[in-house]
């Protein structure tokens, strides 16, 4: 593996004055009480933030309630505008964010410019799709012609918007602008590891002409907040781990609020027997190694056939061992560092782990302190049985497992065999037959060959998980909708659902009876 040396230290993005401008923007009681923001990269102080508290998020509450009557009232086309504006001011200010991201996070370049198409495409998607999706909707009547009915959307009001630090600029934001469009306000808590490119993005938003004000942003630890994140909301969205994700679905449920969530995932790569081999070793490196395996739809088990192991196994072993890992603040590495201690501790554990028990490492297997104090080789583990911990967990690392199969039933059985449902990848030439696999994953995307960006970059299409993996979707109809309310209203033109006073209530039931049996089979009615 190669390694560079960092390049432009303190960059203007990363300046106390650029920091100290964007945390202003969140309001607290006491501001000496701070939390210190590290850089992944370096292990220096980066900055700090405000350590919001209960008192501060019911605050921060009304004041976007305050906002969000004048936003709802105004037309969902000038809502859509806010969104296009935003669009392009990402795209210009781009190498703000990157660093930020780069910095706070410690991901290559390369993945940390996944978050900037993501926030473009998902901002330009509502901006043209919104109006379409929020228009009243005519709906069959109970008497046809007789009962008018029209189907509204109303917005749920504040949206809680509580993130993880593994992608803070993807999901920071851009689960917020559906709900923006939609006429929300929204209550943001972005992880206290990297608050930044959240509030960057929020200071975008407002120059693109948001309200001021309608994005409240809080920093904090999750468990001191999240309570009264839930209280203060009337939708909860929440992306991180399914143990975490139980504790909030029950503190919803006390509140009656409605929530979507993206949880955990051990998600599975299939080879098909006619796999394309070099594809598909390209595939699984990025599969496995994106974002340094710090991705819920990450692929951490790999199933190969007996036909394919030797190959496959020899040419994805070489290429990983090719990759190049940099701090540098650019696009010439491979891969970044981990985020944190206790991820580079839970990584390390379970590699250890693996190979006390008999596992065999193939490549990687070791931190790499030499370029950062958060480091991790690409780690290729085989002969991982289900006593070990990286059997079964998820990992949220560099490390991905081999599996050798006997055939493509055997892989969809061991696939679908864990709890979590969250991305799956499927490898063949033949594109109808990976589909049809595909079909029979129990996942709530599956990518034929491609490892997780077709899936989670057709906005137009949901995502989200199945089993522990998540409840709800997130992009298309479904992440708009969800942050509303509909409404039914129906107008009644001649006569009432039921019998009139004027007619004897045995003579209605017949006379009913006899229409139900005729609409049962009368063409276009529901």
């Amino acid at each position: 593996m190669t390694t560079a040396q960092t390049t432009r230290p303190g960059a203007g993005p990363s300046s106390p004055e650029f920091l100290e401008q964007l945390t202003r923007r969140v309001q607290v009681a006491d501001p000496d009480r701070v939390i210190e923001v590290t850089n992944a990269m370096t292990g220096e102080p980066m900055g700090t933030v405000p350590a919001s508290t209960p008192e501060d998020v019911a605050a921060a509450a009304a004041r976007a309630r305050e906002r969000q009557a004048a936003w709802a009232a105004r037309p969902v086309t000038e809502r859509a505008a806010v969104l296009m504006r935003f669009h392009d001011l990402v795209l210009e200010r781009q190498d703000e964010a990157l660093d930020l991201i780069q910095q706070e996070n410690g991901k290559a370049r390369r993945h940390a410019f996944e978050e900037i198409m993501d926030v473009a495409m998902t901002s330009r998607y509502y901006a043209h799709t919104a109006a379409g999706y929020l228009k009243p909707r005519k709906r069959q009547g109970a008497q046809l012609a007789l009962t008018k009915v029209v189907e509204v959307h109303h917005p749920k009001g504040l949206v809680g918007v509580i993130s993880p630090w593994n992608y803070p600029l993807t999901l920071g934001i851009s689960d917020a602008l559906p709900a923006l469009v939609a006429g929300n306000a929204v209550l943001a808590k972005p992880d206290q590891q990297t608050p930044f490119a959240a509030l960057w993005a929020v200071q975008l938003l407002e120059e693109a002409g948001l309200p001021e004000g309608l994005v409240q942003v809080v920093t904090g630890r999750g468990s001191e907040l999240g309570e009264s994140i839930i209280a203060n909301s009337d939708f909860l969205m929440f992306t991180g781990s399914t143990a975490v994700g139980r504790t909030v679905a029950a503190q919803a449920a006390e509140h009656l609020i409605a929530y979507s969530m993206e949880l955990g995932g051990k998600n599975a790569m299939l080879l098909l027997d006619d796999a394309d081999l070099r594809q598909a070793v390209s595939g699984a490196v990025r599969a496995a190694f994106s974002n340094t395996g710090q991705l819920c739809i990450s692929i951490e088990r790999i199933f190969v056939p007996d036909a394919l192991w030797d190959e496959f196994t020899t040419r994805f072993v070489a290429a990983t061992r090719k990759m190049t890992l940099s701090p540098n603040l650019d696009y010439s590495a491979n891969m970044g560092s981990l985020v944190s201690e206790k991820q580079l501790a839970t990584v390390s554990g379970h590699v250890q782990d693996a190979r006390d028990k008999g596992a065999t490492v193939l490549a990687g297997g070791r931190a790499r302190p030499d370029l950062g104090p958060l480091f991790y080789e690409p780690t290729i583990l085989t002969d991982v049985t289900e006593d070990m911990t990286v059997f079964a967990e998820e990992t949220f690392g560099p490390v991905v497992s081999l599996y050798r199969v006997r055939d493509e039933e055997e892989a969809i059985r061991l696939a679908n065999d864990s709890e979590y449902g969250l991305n799956f990848s499927v490898w063949s030439r033949d594109r109808k037959h990976g589909l049809r696999v595909a079909e029979r994953l129990e996942a709530g995307t599956v990518n034929v060959n491609d490892a997780y960006a077709p899936a989670w970059g057709s906005v137009d299409a949901p995502m989200g998980g199945m089993k522990a993996s998540g409840v709800g979707r997130r992009h298309g109809e479904h992440g708009i909708m969800k942050y509303t309310e509909p409404q039914s209203i129906a107008v009644e033109r001649l006569l009432p659902v039921g019998a009139p006073d004027w007619v004897n209530a045995g003579i209605y039931a017949r006379i009913m009876t006899a229409g139900l049996r005729l609409l049962k089979n009368l063409p276009g009615v529901k």
